[in-house]
């Protein structure tokens, strides 16, 4: 049987979100190592979205195989009992056999999150990306803009060795300011290794001051990862949301 299950996690402490030879320190590999304790034999959880390591997900999504035997409400229970405190299961559903998670996801939903100032925001420290000095973010709106819709994004991909195609479409945009805070949302269909976090540290540096909004155009034609800004830092990032097809 299939089943979908609905994931957050504190990244802060773990190398990604998939599986790696070289360390059993993954969101994936934690899940796996429990559900091969339920079910007595390995299985192989899909993601939706393989997060980088440090950055985090309110509602990643993964569909897993199982034999039965329990309930999905059950699987939930089980998974939320063996998981460390920093994995949460919110919910197991069973799903038509040929659902994958990743194949099927329509639309993905990053947020990167900023604080300036002297505030240390001491709950919060491991999901921010401080900066000293609020940046001008109506120039940041202004580059925003050519960035979305349908483009190659080679300049925003930090996978030199990229033989697939890099164009995607980047739906919207969007900033929301509370006070000393600063929520840059994107939403797109899919996004390339490392694309939403290099589009943020250029989006920094125009409201920095040292790029202009226009210069967006370029670093988009140019298809050359040293064209763009850095990768903004790891912990700033979450996967809000995994959209499927109704």
């Amino acid at each position: 049987m299939n089943y979908k299950l609905l994931i957050e996690y504190d990244g802060t402490k773990y190398n990604g979100w998939q599986k790696q030879g070289n360390t059993t320190n993954t969101i994936q590999g934690k899940i796996e190592d429990v559900l091969a304790r339920m079910q007595g034999h390995e299985v192989e959880v899909h993601g939706a979205g393989r997060t980088d390591a440090g950055v985090h997900a309110k509602e990643q999504v993964a569909n897993v195989h199982l034999d039965g035997g329990r309930t999905a409400e059950e699987i939930r229970v089980y998974l939320n009992k063996y998981l460390p405190e920093d994995i949460g299961i919110l919910d197991v559903s069973e799903v038509p056999g040929r659902f994958h998670s990743r194949l099927n996801a329509v639309e993905k939903i990053y947020s990167y999150h900023l604080a300036f100032g002297e505030q240390k925001h001491v709950f919060e420290r491991k999901f921010i990306t401080f900066l000293e000095e609020k940046p001008d973010v109506e120039k940041m709106k202004q580059a925003a803009l050519y960035l979305e819709g349908e483009h190659d994004f080679r300049s925003f991909c930090a996978n030199k060795r990229m033989k697939k195609t890099t164009v995607r479409k980047l739906y919207a945009v969007t900033f929301r300011e509370y006070g000393d805070e600063l929520f840059i949302e994107y939403r797109g269909e899919g996004f390339l290794y490392n694309m939403v976090r290099i589009m943020t540290g250029t989006l920094i540096e125009v409201g920095q001051g040292k790029r202009s909004p226009k210069e967006i155009e370029s670093i988009l034609r140019g298809r050359d990862r040293s064209l763009a800004g850095p990768t903004a830092p790891a912990r700033g990032l979450t996967l809000l949301k995994v959209i499927y097809p109704q």
